[in-house]
């Protein structure tokens, strides 16, 4: 028997029944065959070696794909569990799957592992590289599975709750064997470990099983692993290079903000310079918001329990809310209860339902900086990227179903526009689709997810999907950004959500007189205000651009005697709406200028005898090696003005 192999170019090639990927591979040409480290079976991922028995289309997965990388870290991740559990007796292992840019596994040890622990089980892993052992699939009944596992308590856990993310179906279990060690697995891996060409251990830290605090502490090992050794080192560079920019250090730094214990864990306060550079961010976003057709409004912090029982935060949200408050006077009913809002939809949807509407007044577009609070777990919170209050640029859109298509284009369009005018440039989106837990009918979701996928398309936007992962009320568009280092951040958010307008009973009347229900697009285009100033410190490593920055320039008199005129210079810049700082410190030239660069200011103007006589500066601007001696004032002026002046 043969069986037909259609490639991703539409050519096909007819093989022996059992032909394998690597089959393919070779066939195909040896580099290809060499780089080849999966292969995806009418979109399953197969193992390089297994057996195809059936007409299919194939694609090879190459080492240097995230595909592949995937694979390759799930490999590591195995051969790093091998590792521990031959060197430690008595430990056991729960899961190790591969993460963004590495992988992780869980242990149950008697002691935590010591840097000197992971520098002893990295070079077990190398001796298990060095001996090439074969990955080997097999299926196991439920019960030859307990047999298998039958001393390790987290694996027999995934086995009777039947994970298939684990590799268990109902009524049989995948798993991996390389030499004696063998692991639940759905795979695919690697051929061999011989494979693994390059990877390192990074840290340890504790862990819950299953991510609970009322379950065992766990030991976790982090590691990273690329196609390369040229790869890996690159990774280490770019990760030294993020070390760097943590926006934590910066912030502390740049005095921007600070997240002192006394307010709580993921809160920050904000600091002068940090008040200014979220004043100018939400000026943009306001006067843009406004230029686009968006009308503003404010909605409270706090609302009774019952809007959100109606909106269905509370049954398909509650561990991401903080409990109830509970109050009795002031004209509430004994025992009402109250939440702070975690999202601002529900205040816009009866801002809409205030009054009766009418076609004619849609799209209905609002816009709220609207301050919102989630309860994050404390092991996930980080600094500004994942905070517990925070802002949004929150905008809710109500509108016919006839112009939705319409809005989600222009929508795109407005939010590539303001990622733009922050300076980034490459994009990349996510589709999410309908998770486990939702509201709303099946068949809406399937339209709402269908002109999602259609406005990226016409975008001509590059986009993935993402199976399960949309918000309970509706699928999502999510804009992903890369960094200045190359990190990939999701930021903009577009929703399209037929449920609220159902649960709210909203309607509006038609041309034809009749009521009908509008379509509601949820969207936030910098995610929250506190995360994207985190990202936007990260991105420039505190170097703002000019219309950004907190200062913009510092005037430096060389001596007490020109204080007088280093002031007029300042009142000259602030009356051209730049920001200014006059450092008139007991302190040297040299001083003053190194602690404006080091502060980051992109203008330093000092002022000497010369100055005074002839009204004029010395300018130097961020990245400049000297300053520009004599320039006319009003020249600077100018010329710092239309370098400051905002995108739009």
């Amino acid at each position: 028997m043969s069986v037909t192999i259609t490639l991703p170019d539409g050519s096909q090639r007819e093989y022996d029944d059992g032909v394998t990927g690597y089959d393919v591979a070779s066939d195909i040409g040896p580099r290809l065959a060499k780089a080849a480290v999966a292969v995806t079976v009418d979109s399953e991922m197969y193992d390089l070696m297994r057996p195809i028995d059936h007409d299919a289309a194939v694609a090879i997965v190459t080492e240097d794909t995230e595909a592949g990388r995937h694979v390759i870290r799930h490999s590591a991740a195995h051969i790093m569990a091998q590792a521990v559990l031959e060197m430690f007796p008595g430990s056991t292992f729960a899961i190790g799957p591969a993460i963004t840019d590495g992988f992780y596994y869980d242990f149950s040890v008697e002691e935590p592992f010591t840097p000197e622990d992971l520098s002893r089980i990295e070079k077990k892993m190398n001796d298990i590289v060095a001996a090439d052992q074969r990955f080997d699939r097999d299926e196991l009944s439920i019960d030859e599975a307990k047999e298998a596992f039958a001393d390790h308590p987290f694996k027999l856990e995934i086995i009777e709750g039947v994970d298939s993310d684990e590799g268990v179906e109902d009524g049989s279990v995948s798993t991996y064997r390389n030499a004696e060690f063998v692991d639940l697995c759905r795979g695919p891996h690697l051929p061999s470990t011989g494979r693994l060409k390059a990877f390192k251990l990074m840290r340890s830290a504790g862990a819950y099983w299953r991510g609970d605090e009322s379950n065992p502490q766990l030991q976790r090992i982090y590691g990273t692993a690329w196609e390369s050794s040229k790869a890996l080192a690159e990774y280490l560079t770019r990760l030294d290079e993020a070390s760097k920019r943590d926006h934590r250090k910066l912030g502390a730094e740049l005095d921007l903000y600070s997240f002192p214990n006394e307010l709580g864990s993921g809160l920050a306060i904000w600091h002068p310079n940090g008040g200014i550079l979220r004043k100018v961010i939400e000026d943009y976003s306001r006067r843009t918001h406004i230029n686009g057709g968006y009308e503003y409004v404010v909605t409270p912090h706090v609302a009774k329990a019952d809007l959100w029982e109606t909106s269905g935060h509370v049954n398909f949200y509650t561990e991401g809310m903080y409990p109830m408050m509970e109050l009795d006077g002031d004209g509430d009913k004994p025992g009402q209860g109250y939440y702070v809002k975690p999202m601002n939809c529900p205040g816009h949807i009866l801002v809409y339902r205030s009054r009766a509407r009418s076609y004619r007044e849609l799209p209905l577009r609002l816009f709220e900086l609207g301050t919102v609070y989630r309860y994050e777990r404390s092991g996930v919170v980080h600094g500004l990227m994942r905070a517990r209050g925070f802002t949004q640029d929150d905008s809710h859109i109500f509108t016919t179903e006839d112009d939705l298509a319409d809005e989600l284009q222009r929508l795109l369009d407005f939010v590539l526009m303001v990622l733009r005018d922050f300076g980034f440039e490459e994009f990349e989106a996510d589709l999410s689709t309908r998770p486990e837990k939702f509201v709303g009918d099946v068949n809406l979701w399937k339209k709402a997810e269908e002109y999602l996928a259609t406005s990226l398309d016409n975008a001509g936007l590059p986009y993935q999907l993402a199976p399960g992962e949309g918000a309970f009320y509706g699928p999502k568009i999510d804009i992903h950004i890369k960094d200045a280092i190359g990190r990939r951040w999701q930021l903009s958010t577009i929703q399209v959500d037929f449920a609220q307008p159902e649960n709210f009973e909203l309607e509006y009347t038609t041309s034809e007189n009749t009521k009908t229900r509008p379509v509601m697009i949820h969207r936030a285009l910098l995610g929250s205000v506190e995360r994207f100033v985190g990202i936007l410190v990260e991105h420039y490593a505190g170097a703002f651009p000019m219309w950004l920055a907190p200062v913009q320039a510092t005037i430096v008199p060389v001596a007490d005697r020109h204080n007088e005129y280093a002031h007029e210079v300042g009142e000259a810049l602030r009356a051209a709406g730049l920001r200014v700082e006059v450092d008139t410190a007991d302190q040297t030239v040299g001083e003053k200028i190194r602690q404006a660069i080091t502060h980051k200011h992109p203008a330093v103007l000092v002022v000497g005898d010369d100055d005074v006589a002839n009204k004029s500066v010395g300018l130097r601007m961020r990245g400049e090696d000297k300053d520009t001696r004599g320039v006319p004032l009003d020249d600077a002026v100018e010329r710092l003005a239309g370098e400051a002046e905002p995108p739009r």
